[in-house]
């Protein structure tokens, strides 16, 4: 079995891998530091009460936008594993032609998911949109050329920061809606969220689409914690949440040797 961990700003989203199939997800924050210790045994026993054998885990896959604690993830593996992880960052194998003018700038969550992306759609042109800590745009070529994307804040982050600067504002309960016009303030909050995320989406695909595919077709893939929020919106042609996981997996295989 293989552990895969992608390590977030608000959170560490964490699958384990049998067989080829995903069959245990689990998640943890990453607000906090911790010790090696807190991780291994946070992992061994998150394993352990669900019925997963943390002795039969063969391998350990990671990729992190929080250099503050890999420390300690690294020695977690070590120490409670007897594993030392594979990390996805620059110089590993993805299969991928970075196009980003200094490469090493590329999270590794977003290289994870664009690997993700082309075995999902091999020989397509993709936009991957995760909606996580920041809200980004991933723009893979059918010649799988990374081409670089687009980041903003993340909704968690835009509804934080409305409560924290307008005295009369609030953080409200993040929802799919039918009125673009909110008769209380909770209802205008909801609905200039969840519309201006549609707005945002449609906007950047179309620009994103004339500047990279010239007329040819490409597919979207919505990934991270909000995306399920836009299932009737049909912005996306695949909405697939588990993308990082299956992108830290494929990249764990390709380096194998």
């Amino acid at each position: 079995m293989i552990l895969c961990l992608d390590v977030g700003n608000t959170q560490i989203h964490g699958g384990v891998y049998k067989d080829e199939s995903l069959v245990f997800q689990f998640r943890k924050t990453s607000r906090q530091i911790f010790s090696s210790d807190e991780a291994g045994i946070f992992f061994k026993n998150v394993l352990r009460e669900n019925s997963i054998d943390y002795k039969q885990i063969e391998a350990i896959s990671i990729c992190s936008v929080v250099p503050g604690l890999m420390h300690s993830l690294r020695s977690s593996c070590l120490k409670y594993f007897n594993l030392e992880p594979f990390i996805l960052k620059a110089g590993v194998k993805t299969g991928l032609k970075i196009k980003y003018r200094n490469p090493l700038e590329v999270g590794s969550d977003r290289i994870a998911n664009a690997i993700a992306g082309l075995k999902i759609y091999p020989n397509k042109n993709i936009i991957v949109i995760d909606f996580g800590t920041a809200t980004t745009f991933d723009v893979i070529t059918k010649d799988k050329e990374y081409l670089g994307g687009a980041i903003m804040p993340g909704i968690r982050i835009s509804l934080e920061a409305l409560a924290a600067n307008a005295a009369q504002l609030r953080n409200v309960e993040v929802i799919e809606t039918d009125l673009a016009v909110g008769r209380s303030t909770v209802e205008s909050i909801q609905s200039g969220i969840y519309f201006g995320q549609i707005g945002m989406v449609k906007e950047l695909k179309n620009k994103i689409a004339m500047e990279s595919f010239v007329g040819q077709d490409y597919f979207c893939i919505g990934t991270g914690g909000f995306s399920r929020l836009f299932t009737n919106a049909k912005i996306f042609d695949l909405i697939n949440q588990t993308l990082v996981l299956e992108g830290l997996y494929e990249a764990y295989k390709m380096n194998l040797k």
